[in-house]
């Protein structure tokens, strides 16, 4: 385990802030690392049935344009991150998931970031009323598991965290887990 010593912020952004921390390496190496903190996020595989899920477009301005994934967002201060794979749920589709599981956690890159992304399974799916955020441009993408599942081995799908939540949801159902 390395030793932190006190950060020091180096730039502050809309979102987020990026610091940098001295730190003792656990080979006695010390170094300073720049990262990004960030309070961690959720992400939800809706199940529209036991063999369709519902994958959303998002325009991504990182990215170049649209990407498929699935609905997630950031957890806000001391949420649960099974209440805010619920709210995301029905902000991005306008779906309210009657049964959430919990399928695993990732972290998304952790050399410069401790975001950990929480994934779930919604099932039990009831209309809502949909809640777009000023800066999402979504456009839902319902479709069979199999087809989701073979976007995600062709590379189509590459999100990581709707690849990793559709893998495990897939296995989950299988039995696997």
């Amino acid at each position: 385990m390395s030793e932190r010593r006190p950060e020091r912020r180096v730039q502050k952004g809309a979102r987020f802030e990026l610091v940098t921390e001295t730190v003792d390496l656990p080979n006695g190496n010390r170094i300073e690392l720049d990262l990004l903190p960030h309070p961690g996020a959720a992400a939800v595989v809706p199940f529209l049935d036991a063999d369709r899920v519902l994958m959303i477009r998002q325009y991504r301005h990182a990215t170049g344009g649209e990407i498929l994934e699935i609905p997630a967002g950031k957890l806000d201060a001391g949420e649960d991150p099974a209440d805010c794979a619920a709210r995301e749920l029905v902000e991005e589709t306008g779906y309210r998931a009657g049964r959430l599981e919990k399928l695993g956690a990732i972290w998304t890159s952790p050399g410069f970031t401790n975001e950990v992304i929480h994934l779930f399974a919604a099932f039990d799916l009831e209309p809502a009323r949909q809640a777009l955020e000023p800066d999402e441009v979504i456009e839902l993408a319902p479709m069979g598991l199999g087809e989701a599942l073979d976007w995600v081995r062709s590379g189509a799908v590459v999100d990581g965290k709707s690849a990793m939540a559709l893998l495990l949801a897939a296995d989950r159902l299988a039995g696997g887990g």
